[in-house]
């Protein structure tokens, strides 16, 4: 099977149920940020420290997740309904249940941390940041269209989940997060 059909080299591709649509149109971004947040959560599985080989399989399973969840963008508005919406807020209830697990683990926020601290920690800040930029999105497309209702905090608790899964890494590795300092003390 050939990869390449050329069709889409005229600036319009094919959604999930054959309707032809233009590349820039909003729902193909949509799709397509999940896809690049899918592959950046690739690069973070390959960074994990040995101490965090454990979080693999929780992190494909969001890959899954993640593929679902673009699999319901990739059809147009009017073939939005419960018949073809995976995501639901079950999902968005487990991520919670596992923010606070890992939580128990941290001390507790009082300062601003910045993205860093070491490699994976920094590239799980990156899909965080990323999956704010794929639930912006979302957000813009559901003011257009119809979409399923369990997206927008699927996405939001999502982010909120990298967040606690860098503080979790950096502590997993021995490490200090980044305290972000206000200018007048960085002097």
């Amino acid at each position: 099977m050939r990869i390449y059909t050329r069709q889409g080299d005229g600036g319009m591709t094919r959604l999930a149920d054959g309707t032809v649509s233009a590349k820039t149109h909003m729902r193909v971004e949509c799709y397509g940020l999940v896809d690049e947040l899918n592959s950046h959560i690739g690069l973070l599985i390959a960074l994990l420290p040995d101490e965090a080989l454990h979080m693999q399989s929780t992190l494909q399973l969001l890959q899954h997740e993640l593929f679902d969840l673009g699999a319901e963008l990739a059809l147009p508005g009017s073939a939005q309904n419960k018949d073809v919406w995976r995501v639901t807020h079950e999902w968005t209830f487990r991520l919670e249940q596992e923010m606070d697990r890992m939580s128990q683990d941290l001390s507790p926020l009082t300062q601003f941390i910045l993205p860093g601290g070491s490699l994976v920690a920094a590239q799980a800040h990156v899909v965080r940041t990323l999956t704010r930029r794929c639930e912006r999105q979302v957000v813009m497309l559901g003011e257009h269209e119809r979409l399923n209702p369990a997206l927008r905090p699927y996405l939001n608790r999502l982010s909120d989940w990298f967040f606690v899964l860098a503080r979790w890494l950096i502590r997993c590795e021995g490490l200090r997060e980044v305290i972000w300092q206000k200018e007048s003390e960085r002097k």
